[in-house]
């Protein structure tokens, strides 16, 4: 029965979280990577993200974690536009998270909405961004973090909460109200602990590529586990070595680029007369 001819207390659907569920690492990471490209960031905010990436990669999420990138993102962003922001998403999806789409996961999504089944994303990240990527894998929409912004631009304030944890499981459960989504028959996956609650609200959760606190709970709870990482035969070796490998390739472009901004800014101090000399340190 498909949810055009079912009773509305019988839909389906199924909710995905984003970061190492449906998108390889945190996604946030290489929005921020690719607006650093654009010079949104300083250097000390590209490199605490790459630290926040690598500490995701090695031992998957934690609420201190969660909380500091929220703090973090939510100064930075005071101010932009939200057009702005969107469009950026876009050319960052293309460049760096189209292909970090896990292609298991991507059947699965695939296989739901065959059957006629909503799929959601359920994601930390801001609104824009969760709808962004739902509309390129081909989701029905996503819940995510709603940022506050006034006359088209960010105040830095959220509205609501983020959508973390146990806010996940609040926010499936109002939507299937809203839209009148059967929780008992519908699906959940998740990788980390902080989806366990939301994976609780339906009936069939599954883990995907699980830390191993997500792995341990799902065992303990008889819940299907699904693994689309590419392990190498060192195992935790293989990640912590690729996890160092990124943050080190961050920070050394990074760095390249403060080196040629400074020669260059040498540069031009060297040219400009010696009248001028004190207007260009205040520069």
């Amino acid at each position: 029965m498909t949810p055009d001819t079912a009773r509305p207390e019988t839909r389906v659907s199924a909710f995905f979280d984003v970061d190492n569920t449906v998108i390889k690492g945190a996604s946030s990471f290489h929005i921020a990577r690719g607006l650093w490209q654009r010079d949104y960031f300083s250097f000390r905010d590209i490199v605490k993200f790459a630290y926040e990436q690598a500490s995701y990669v090695l031992f998957g999420e934690s609420r201190d974690q969660m909380d500091r990138l929220r703090e973090h993102g939510l100064g930075i962003i005071r101010g932009w536009s939200v057009a702005e922001m969107t469009a950026v998403a876009e050319e960052v999806y293309d460049e760096f998270l189209a292909s970090r789409v896990y292609p298991g996961t991507k059947e699965i999504i695939d296989e739901h909405l065959a059957q006629g089944h909503e799929v959601w994303l359920v994601t930390a990240s801001p609104i824009e961004i969760g709808r962004m990527v739902a509309r390129r894998i081909g989701a029905t929409g996503a819940l995510g973090t709603v940022a506050e912004h006034d006359d088209g631009h960010y105040t830095g304030r959220l509205e609501g909460e983020f959508l973390h944890g146990p806010h996940k499981a609040t926010a499936v459960r109002t939507l299937a109200q809203e839209r009148g989504l059967s929780l008992e028959e519908s699906y959940a996956y998740g990788d980390s602990v902080n989806d366990a609650a939301m994976l609780s609200s339906v009936g069939h959760p599954c883990a995907v590529n699980p830390d191993p606190k997500m792995r341990r709970l799902a065992a303990e709870r008889g819940w299907t586990m699904r693994e689309f990482r590419k392990r190498r035969k060192s195992g935790r070796r293989g990640i912590v070595k690729s996890s160092i490998t990124g943050a080190a390739w961050v920070t050394i472009q990074v760095s390249r680029g403060v080196k040629g901004a400074c020669r260059g800014l040498v540069g031009r101090r060297r040219s400009v007369p010696v009248a001028h000399a004190e207007q260009s340190r205040e520069l």
